[in-house]
């Protein structure tokens, strides 16, 4: 299971004034303020979550 593929996540956008489902997202996805990265397993789950939110988000290659 070491070969777990994973991608990083980058807020590049507030999530003020926001849908409250598409900040749950960015909640979910373990983002908590502005410019900050977090590495996430990339699944097809997480893959939705940031499809979801991709104009507050950043996929940064690692």
């Amino acid at each position: 299971m070491a070969d777990k593929k994973m991608m990083r996540v980058k807020l590049v956008r507030s999530t003020s004034g926001r849908l409250a489902s598409h900040q749950a997202c960015v909640r979910g996805l373990g983002l908590r303020r502005m410019h900050h990265e977090v590495d996430v397993e990339d699944t097809p789950c997480t893959r939705g979550m940031v499809n979801k939110v991709s104009y507050m988000v950043k996929v940064v290659e690692s």
